[in-house]
């Protein structure tokens, strides 16, 4: 099944993200403490964080791959969602710790000026992650997968924090060593407010919610199909990546049964070849004259 072959290939995304923030954080870790730089100390532990949000990823990837079974009729699509509001709240706790740390710093005297290498530093990993992002912002687009777009999107967040540490750090040289520690302060809100957006994506979709927008523009799709006289209700759910769509239609009353069945065959290809839609679930009714 493509729905199936195409989380497999976002796997790959997934643990090339892993790969990156496995080597980036290590690296950061140990030039920050090196170079004594708070911001790239702080930018490291915000890869670490990344590094359970990918494999909490991975895993939910995984899972969702997992046939119908029969307590799971339609699939195992959203545990990568599950697994996204858990990698959330590991999320929210570092970077809650982050900022505690950088409050401290403020109120720290005799603070010393990092090493102009630690900006070095942030700027190459700067320009990996936005390769990383690139190439995961593509195969997402490939795949029409939304869980990789939102990785992709972090790795694009992770580039900018890593510019804003490297701008901390040479404010610093400049003599100004406590941006530094604001700096190290902006990364732990970043990361807040990361594990925030996650968290909220993750609650609507699981509590059914859908995208307005998207859904007038199914309406309009199931609108223009042939034989289709009236729209009685659509609704609209995510399970993980995939779409499902629940709709009631109205038909000349005296059509066929076969001929009813081939105006719901008609929608659900419109909605696959239109909108990549994985289920389609259609309700015929007669439509009903007033006299």
């Amino acid at each position: 099944m493509n729905a199936y072959e195409d989380i497999k290939r976002g796997e790959r995304g997934a643990w090339i993200s892993i790969g990156a923030y496995l080597v980036l954080s290590a690296f950061k870790l140990f030039c920050g403490f090196l170079f004594n730089s708070s911001a790239l100390k702080a930018d490291g532990l915000n890869n670490m964080t990344d590094i359970v949000a990918s494999i909490a990823v991975l895993i939910g990837l995984k899972i969702s791959r997992k046939p119908p079974d029969s307590d799971h009729a339609y699939g195992h699509f959203r545990a990568e969602t599950v697994a996204a509001m858990v990698a959330s709240f590991i999320m929210a706790m570092v970077g809650i710790q982050v900022l505690i740390e950088a409050g401290k710093g403020l109120f720290e005297g005799n603070r010393e000026i990092p090493n102009a290498w630690s900006a070095a530093v942030a700027a190459i990993s700067a320009i990996v992650m936005i390769f990383v992002y690139l190439y995961n912002r593509k195969l997402a687009r490939e795949i029409k997968s939304q869980a990789l777009m939102a990785a992709a999107k972090d790795n694009l967040s992770d580039a900018l924090v890593s510019v804003g540490a490297g701008i901390g750090i040479l404010g610093a040289q400049l003599g100004l060593p406590w941006l530094d520690t604001v700096a190290a302060f902006v990364v732990g809100l970043l990361i807040c407010k990361t594990a925030w957006d996650i968290f909220r994506e993750s609650t609507h979709s699981l509590t059914d919610g859908f995208n307005e927008e998207e859904l007038l523009d199914l309406r309009s799709t199931i609108a223009k199909t042939s034989g289709v006289q009236g729209i009685k209700d659509v609704k609209a759910r995510l399970y993980g990546s995939h779409v499902m769509v629940d709709v009631v239609v109205e038909v000349d009353p005296s059509l066929s049964l076969v001929e009813g069945h081939q105006i719901s065959d008609t929608i659900e290809e419109n909605m696959k070849r239109h909108h990549n839609i994985m289920h389609v679930h259609v309700h015929v009714e007669p439509k009903m004259t007033m006299h």
